[in-house]
């Protein structure tokens, strides 16, 4: 059952949870942006190393903030068990779900906290994903991110999506000991989160004014690399989600949809048609991979019931 104790004098409001694997170098930038915040709300900030490679460098163990920093070390789990683990370490009446390579706009939590307080009936928030649009994979994040957001959008103000890149949901309505994510997720962690939502019956609430930007800053080689391995991980986690009944998945004919109104959105100098590029060149390689993993899924049923018989 959720923990529905009230938050404890003295405790933060918000706790900020940030999962860490080798991505010590982003992370620094993010914690900045915390500390940038305008008129927030009292915060936390914990961050749950996943088993890195190197430990925290100096600078992040003994960086001077505003805000309570905490440093949680675990063997190396998978993003899902390093968020639980936050969870359990987390304080604060409301729980935000972040990346080290995101960057927070300055107002942002108190946008989020003006939500809050505006719709009480809400148990979850999502929080506005925008690119980096100073470089060409920063503009495809862009296009990307702001075309599903889009795509999602429902008519009573909710979303169905969920990027836990900036993600809030209220103390209230989680089990802080057994943990809100599935640890057998290794990717897409957040979308089975979103299809436990949905047979909840609920969907996020969509904070366009909190604002939180994701900095791609991979070079284009090394994204493909790292979207090659996340498909395969990815297509686990949607076996999962299959068993539970829920389409999240778009059609094929909206996938196209979606694509010519990239291409639309693309043709704004701000935007250019190289990000429109870079975007199909990403996302097919998903699909090849995710098609990939299917095939090979098939074969194995198919040479296990040879076996059988």
């Amino acid at each position: 059952m959720p923990d529905d104790a009230p938050t404890q004098a003295g405790n933060p409001q918000y706790s900020i949870i940030i999962a860490v694997y080798n991505d010590w170098g982003p992370l620094e930038q993010c914690l900045l942006s915390l500390e940038r915040q305008t008129n927030a709300p009292d915060f936390e900030v914990i961050v749950v190393d996943d088993g890195s490679k190197q430990p925290a460098p100096d600078i992040i163990c003994r960086r001077k903030v505003s805000y309570s920093l905490t440093i949680v070390q675990q063997p190396h789990q998978g993003i899902a068990a390093a968020r639980n683990r936050g969870l359990q370490s987390s304080k604060g009446s409301v729980m935000v779900f972040t990346d080290a390579d995101c960057r927070f706009q300055a107002d942002c939590l108190s946008a989020l906290e003006a939500a809050l307080a505006h719709s009480p009936h809400h148990s979850c928030f999502q929080l506005n994903l925008k690119g980096d649009c100073s470089n060409l994979l920063g503009r495809a994040e862009e296009l990307r991110l702001t075309e599903i957001q889009k795509q999602k959008m429902q008519p009573n103000g909710t979303i169905r999506y969920v990027n836990t890149a900036g993600f809030a949901i209220r103390r209230t309505r989680v089990d802080t000991r057994g943990g809100l994510f599935n640890p057998a997720a290794l990717r897409s962690e957040d979308t089975l989160l979103l299809v436990d939502l949905i047979q909840r019956g609920e969907l996020p609430c969509f904070v366009a004014g909190a604002v939180v930007q994701h900095v791609v800053s991979r070079s284009l080689l090394e994204c493909l690399r790292k979207d090659f391995h996340a498909a395969w991980l990815e297509a686990k986690t949607f076996e999962i989600i299959a068993a539970k009944g829920v389409q999240v998945r778009m059609s094929y004919r909206a996938r196209v949809r979606m694509l010519f109104s990239m291409w639309n959105t693309a043709g704004s100098n701000s935007i250019g048609r190289g990000a429109w590029f870079v975007v199909v060149a990403r996302q097919s390689v998903q699909r090849i991979i995710t098609v990939g993993y299917r095939c090979s899924r098939i074969r194995a049923v198919s040479r296990t019931s040879a076996g059988a018989c």
